[in-house]
């Protein structure tokens, strides 16, 4: 009788293990069902986070995002949901990745404090469209990679940093923390003037959330930045409840500078409710180039700064989160690059088109790998609670700026990190990266600081005789930027 080898049968693999490739990639369904509910609680705050930021900014023509006179945070609350979970769907089907995508911080407060202020909300959402559709077009033609290598590496970090800056400077005055001064040489100082220390029940609700969530994010803990919002504003619901201190301006008059700053946390009339999803679609594709607005070449240069912004960014993300999850292979290559950008380049069109700011892969989604995710199956995941969290909008308008704003200081934080890999030591680079990083948040601008940073590039290059290693792309970027800069005195000049 001959000796046989017996060979155990294969497990039978579905129709969802093949499609997504589970076990080829060392993975479970439980694992994928566990990376997404991961990924999704260590990125929800964007939900809370981003009507703080762009449905309380006002535009230039004084109105909110809606057509409104006055913030409504569940109507941008809801869209950003929305948003979020198709596109996540979207990533997790078409690039099979676990990679979830949602409004990219920094960029909506560019939006926000920077474009909108010049402009009605609806040009602004305009140019997020057309960012997208360059980046589309980039990508199809694979011209993506020759503008990722215009621009110095040290640079590319430069602007991430300065953002995270801009956006700690932004947390810290919503919370009160930070406040103008009445006139004098100093522009800001500690608090309410006068006193010389912190003042008012809510500025000590930030602080005690600003601790907390540092602590949380220290441990690693998941979800940090979410539980700290969350945690922040019920104590902030606490002490109103004690206190009534209301909000400082009360029938459009100033009130009480130690109140709230703009909304008075308590329980909201309803918990639930059937999205509003009116935003969808309020954009004007090229209304910003109208000279009533902000002409050709200031708009052309917002979108640039966007695109700069939003490429980059998902570049390191993508590459960095793919390492973390064993999908980057040996030669550096991602599987389905093309589709993970060419959603990317979609989402961030999608978010101007939807009302809530340019959307971008997210760095948190290696949350969800750290529990395991490997496939698109936990995108799935993720984006599905995002829909789910659109009919709980109703919750964002029990959070004040003051229990947002912690979340704002750590993710400034968390940005700041990279500044370590700026070469410090080669001032040709390193100047500009400064200009770049403390001008942001020094000018309120963060098209001032990545305009100084790549002209002040390009002038000390040229100035040293190395000229010929300034990227040509990077030269048509300066002489934008350049024009920029000197519109007023070139109008002043030629009487316009």
């Amino acid at each position: 009788m001959n000796d046989t080898t017996t060979l155990a049968p294969a497990r039978p693999r579905g129709a969802l293990d093949r499609f997504f490739q589970i076990s080829d990639r060392g993975s479970t369904v439980a694992a994928e069902v566990r990376g997404g509910l991961a990924t999704f609680f260590t990125m929800a705050y964007i939900v809370v986070l981003n009507p703080i930021i762009i449905g309380a900014a006002a535009d230039g023509t004084g109105q909110y995002l809606g057509d409104g006179n006055a913030p409504n945070l569940p109507l941008v609350a809801a869209a950003t949901a929305f948003v979020a979970g198709v596109l996540t769907i979207v990533m997790g089907v078409v690039a099979r990745v676990p990679f979830a995508l949602a409004t990219g911080l920094g960029l909506n407060a560019f939006l926000a404090y920077a474009i909108a202020p010049h402009m009605s909300w609806e040009d602004a959402m305009g140019l997020v469209v057309l960012e997208g559709l360059v980046i589309l077009v980039l990508v199809l033609t694979g011209f993506r990679v020759a503008v990722f290598n215009a621009i110095p590496p040290s640079l590319k970090t430069a602007i991430s940093v300065g953002i995270g800056l801009f956006i700690a400077l932004i947390g810290f005055v919503d919370a009160g923390f930070v406040r103008r001064t009445a006139g004098g040489s100093v522009p800001v100082q500690l608090s309410v003037a006068g006193t010389g220390s912190l003042s008012g029940w809510p500025t000590l609700v930030f602080v005690i959330g600003l601790l907390a969530t540092a602590f949380m994010v220290a441990r690693r803990l998941k979800g940090a930045i979410l539980i700290g919002i969350l945690g922040t504003t019920v104590v902030a619901v606490v002490v109103e409840a004690i206190a009534g201190l209301g909000t400082q301006v009360v029938g459009g008059k100033p009130a009480d500078p130690n109140a709230w700053a703009m909304v008075a946390p308590g329980i909201p009339d309803q918990i639930a409710s059937l999205p509003d999803l009116s935003l969808l679609g309020q954009f004007s594709l090229f209304g910003a180039f109208d000279v009533a607005s902000v002409g050709v070449v200031t708009a052309v240069l917002f979108v640039f700064t966007l695109l700069l912004a939003d490429f980059f960014d998902t570049m390191g993300t993508v590459v960095g989160v793919g390492r973390q999850a064993g999908l980057v292979g040996k030669d550096g290559t991602l599987p389905r690059t093309k589709e993970i950008l060419l959603v990317d380049s979609l989402a961030a069109a999608a978010g101007g088109a939807g009302s809530v700011s340019s959307n971008t892969t997210y760095v948190e989604s290696a949350a969800g790998v750290g529990e395991g995710a490997r496939t698109g199956l936990a995108s799935v995941v993720t984006g599905v609670l995002f829909l789910l969290a659109m009919f709980f909008a109703p919750l964002t308008e029990i959070v004040p700026a003051e229990a947002a704003a912690p979340a704002l200081v750590i993710v400034g934080f968390l940005m700041m990190t990279q500044v370590k890999d700026i070469d410090f030591g080669d001032y040709e680079i390193a100047i500009p990266a400064f200009l770049t990083i403390v001008l942001m948040p020094f000018t309120y601008s963060i098209t001032a600081g990545m305009g100084a940073g790549f002209v002040s590039f390009i002038v000390i290059k040229a100035l040293r005789g190395r000229a010929r290693e300034v990227h040509p792309l990077l030269w048509v970027v300066g002489a934008l930027f350049l024009v920029y800069f000197t519109v007023e005195p070139i109008k002043s000049l030629l009487g316009a």
